[in-house]
């Protein structure tokens, strides 16, 4: 009865001890799991053939190094917990910056394939691709990162009682440590699943933002692997 009685008790008669990880104050996550994110990003687009990429070609991915040390320099901590909308100003800016190098080179991919002037080697073809795939799933993995329910560090301090994702630990009891909360690596499952099934599988959005951009990621993934898998066949051919 007593268990009963306090699921059925509103969100603000509950104390915090009760309450999941998830929706209270906690540790903020460290940060390793994203930095290596951002270089594995950085390096495919530096990788990239230069007449995919914003000229001067290492431009974007210049700035993001930068970025990335300047985030560093400002708050040296392992641990993501330090709010300031300069910090918060310049993780969105990053997250735009790689968006931004990667849809540039998605587009050019596309076009070219279109007009025929790209991919008369196959393996260099689904190599190119597949970095672009690639830096894709990361992009779109540090979107859903910086703006569910606030974004790290307001998630950590727990500001946000309503998710934008619920993760299956989020429903039910037993099935996860009394601690779990949602870190980067939740995000990049979800935005690899997203880019391979073209649909949420165990993770469901549930504000509107979080719904459009799944389904803007999952349109990319689909016509960016329809295409490259397509010419790639028929150059084997």
């Amino acid at each position: 009865m007593e268990r009963i009685e306090g699921l059925l008790a509103p969100a603000d008669q509950v104390s915090e001890s009760e309450r999941p990880a998830w929706q209270r104050r906690t540790q903020g996550e460290q940060r390793w799991a994203v930095m290596a994110a951002l270089l594995v990003a950085v390096w495919v687009q530096w990788a990239l053939p230069a007449r995919l990429s914003i000229h001067p070609h290492w431009l974007l991915p210049a700035l993001e190094l930068v970025m990335m040390a300047a985030l560093w320099i400002a708050h040296p901590h392992r641990r993501i917990e330090h709010r300031s909308r300069l910090l918060r100003a310049l993780g969105v800016l990053l997250a735009a910056a790689v968006s931004l190098a990667n849809g540039w080179s998605a587009v050019i991919l596309v076009r070219d394939l279109l007009h025929g002037t790209e991919g008369s080697n196959a393996a260099a073809l689904l190599t190119t691709g597949g970095g672009i795939w690639l830096t894709n799933v990361i992009a779109f993995s540090l979107w859903y990162w910086e703006w569910d329910r606030g974004g790290p560090v307001a998630r950590a301090l727990g500001t946000h009682q309503h998710p934008d994702f619920l993760f299956p630990q989020m429903q039910q009891e037993g099935i996860a440590p009394e601690d779990w909360e949602p870190q980067y690596m939740d995000y990049l499952y979800v935005a690899l699943t997203n880019a391979t099934a073209f649909s949420p599988t165990d993770t469901m959005p549930l504000s509107r933002w979080a719904k459009l951009l799944m389904a803007t990621q999952s349109t990319i993934s689909l016509l960016t692997l329809a295409l490259i898998i397509s010419r790639a066949v028929g150059v084997l051919q």
